[in-house]
C-alpha cells in the first residue's frame, strides 16, 4: 500500500479500504497504544493502528511500519497496511502475561531481534531528553533533574559495544505468547543501536534480575560478561532519566497523578544512584 501522509477517520478507513472487516473490539494488548482497534473478516483478523500523537513528527510512524516490514515473523506480527496515517498489521492470538517470559526465552528473543540486519536510523537519546524537560510541567523542573540532563550531557552517549536493531521498549505488556512463541509488539521506539542499551532498558524487577540477563546474554552473543556488565551500567542513568522524563511528559499531557507516582519513584532511583 502507498505511503499517504493526509489522515482519514478510522471509519473513513475502514470504508474505503476493509468494507468486508467489521470493527469487533477497541484497545487489545496492553502494549497497543493510541486508537488501535480490532477488525475482523471471517477467521482473519488484523489490528488497525492510528498516528495518535500530533507531537510525534509522521515519519516516526513510518519508520515502525517499515521496522515490521523487515523483521521476521518469528519476532513481529505480519504488516498489512499503510496509508493516511494508519496501519494494519495481523492479530497475534495469545496471552499477554503480568511478567516477562523465562530469562532464558527473553535471551533468545533479544539476541535473535539483534542479529537482524540493521533498520537504517539510530537511536539518540539526548534530543528525546531534552524535548521532555521543556515539554515538562514547570513546576516539575527540579534541580535534580537538570543536574542530571547536564551530567549526562558532559559524558555523552557511551559507544557502543555492538550495533543492532533494538526495539527499546520490551516489558511484559508488549509480549505476546502466541503458540508458535513469543512476538514483540510496540514498535514505538525501535532503531539501531548499542545492545547494551537494550539491556539496560528491559523494564527487569530489581538489579539482580537485570545482572542475570545480562550474565545470560553475554553467554549466548559470545560476549565477555565483565564487559557488557559494564556498558549496560553507564547506560543505566539514561534510561533512567528516559523514564522519568516520559513520565513527566505523560502527566502534563493527561493530568494522570499515577505518572507523577511513577516519574518520583525513578527520581528516587537516580539520586540514590547519583
Amino acid at each position: 500500500m502507498p505511503l499517504h501522509s493526509n489522515k482519514m477517520t478510522r471509519e473513513a478507513i475502514l470504508a474505503r479500504y476493509f468494507p468486508q472487516y467489521r470493527l469487533i473490539a477497541p484497545q487489545t494488548h496492553a502494549g497497543f497504544s493510541g486508537a488501535s482497534c480490532i477488525i475482523e473478516r471471517g477467521e482473519e483478523r488484523k489490528v488497525l493502528r492510528h498516528h495518535h500523537d500530533a507531537a510525534v513528527p509522521d515519519f516516526h510512524f513510518r519508520r515502525q511500519f517499515r521496522a515490521l516490514q523487515r523483521l521476521p515473523n518469528s519476532l513481529v506480527p505480519k504488516s498489512c497496511f499503510f496509508a493516511h496515517g494508519w496501519m494494519a498489521v495481523e492479530y497475534l492470538p495469545g496471552e499477554v502475561k503480568s511478567v516477562l517470559p523465562a530469562t532464558s526465552t527473553l535471551v533468545d528473543m533479544l539476541y535473535h531481534l539483534h542479529r537482524q540486519p540493521r533498520l537504517g536510523w539510530r537511536i539518540t537519546l539526548m534530543p528525546l531528553l531534552d524535548y521532555y524537560w521543556q515539554q515538562a510541567a514547570p513546576a516539575r523542573r527540579t534541580l535534580l533533574w537538570l543536574r542530571s540532563l547536564q551530567r549526562l550531557r558532559r559524558r555523552r552517549e557511551p559507544r557502543p559495544l555492538r550495533l543492532a536493531p533494538l526495539h527499546m521498549d520490551v516489558h511484559a505488556g508488549n509480549i505476546v505468547h502466541t503458540p508458535a512463541g513469543e512476538r514483540l509488539i510496540d514498535w514505538e521506539y525501535c532503531g539501531d543501536g548499542d545492545v547494551a542499551l537494550e539491556l539496560a532498558a528491559v523494564w527487569m524487577p530489581s538489579d539482580e534480575a537485570r545482572r542475570i540477563l545480562v550474565q545470560a546474554y553475554a553467554s549466548t552473543a559470545r560476549m565477555p560478561e565483565a564487559l557488557l556488565q559494564n556498558q549496560v551500567r553507564r547506560w543505566r542513568p539514561w534510561v533512567l532519566l528516559l523514564m522519568a522524563g516520559w513520565f513527566e511528559l505523560r502527566f502534563q499531557q493527561t493530568g494522570d497523578k499515577q505518572f507523577i507516582t511513577l516519574a518520583d519513584n525513578v527520581w528516587r532511583q537516580l539520586q540514590t544512584k547519583g
